[in-house]
């Protein structure tokens, strides 16, 4: 079971993510997460990848594709995986394929999450994430019980530098002229199936698991 999510920032590729990451016991392999992680301990890939970071453009491919290669590697993935944030590109997504056939894994499917641009940036602007268990929420929609601790494990509650509006935007720009034909790339190959994520959670949830079908 090897899925990738797609979609625009915002669009709760995360969210469903972890939920399917759960129910499958495999991890969800979140290329944010490893990014922050390599600029937080100050690695060579992560003073490169900052300076793309902070104005909301993307790492370039190569940067990306080491770390997600290396990631793959690692035994948790032996038994599949699903790719969160990764591929945007497709330079990158014809990079991962060769790696996935090297190891006799191909793709199972890719699923798209789709949302306007309206209501991502709301989403974006009002999100807090929590730097440990990596739960996220919302001040409109998912407020914390505390303000701005975490549920889970009671943590301050972080929000990214690169979440306002000018800077979203300028990300939903770079999307539409990288990303989108990433999904004409993976429905030419039969593997794209589109999720409605204009709902709440637990109905996207719903919706998620009725694209993959027998998959998962």
């Amino acid at each position: 079971m090897r899925f990738v999510f797609l979609g625009l920032p915002g669009a709760g590729k995360g969210t469903q993510a972890r939920i399917l990451s759960e129910r499958l016991d495999i991890p969800q392999i979140s290329t944010g997460d490893i990014l922050r992680e390599h600029v937080q301990e100050g690695t060579r890939l992560g003073i490169e990848a900052r300076t793309y970071m902070d104005r909301g453009e993307y790492v370039p491919d190569d940067v990306v594709v080491r770390m997600v290669e290396e990631r793959l590697g690692e035994p948790d993935a032996s038994k599949g995986f699903i790719l969160d944030g990764f591929p945007r590109t497709v330079r990158q997504a014809q990079a991962l394929e060769v790696a996935l056939v090297e190891l006799g894994t191909p793709l199972t499917a890719v699923v798209k999450f789709t949302i306007s641009d309206t209501t991502a940036i709301r989403r974006i602007i009002g999100r807090y994430t929590c730097p440990v268990c990596k739960r996220t929420y919302h001040q409109e929609w998912r407020p914390p019980a505390n303000d701005q601790l975490c549920d889970v494990d009671g943590t301050p509650l972080e929000k990214r530098s690169d979440e306002d509006e000018l800077t979203v935007k300028r990300r939903l720009a770079i999307y539409r002229e990288q990303t989108e034909p990433l999904e004409r790339y993976y429905a030419e190959r039969g593997l794209l199936r589109d999720v409605d994520a204009e709902a709440r959670m637990d109905t996207v949830t719903e919706r998620m698991l009725a694209a993959l079908g027998d998959a998962v």
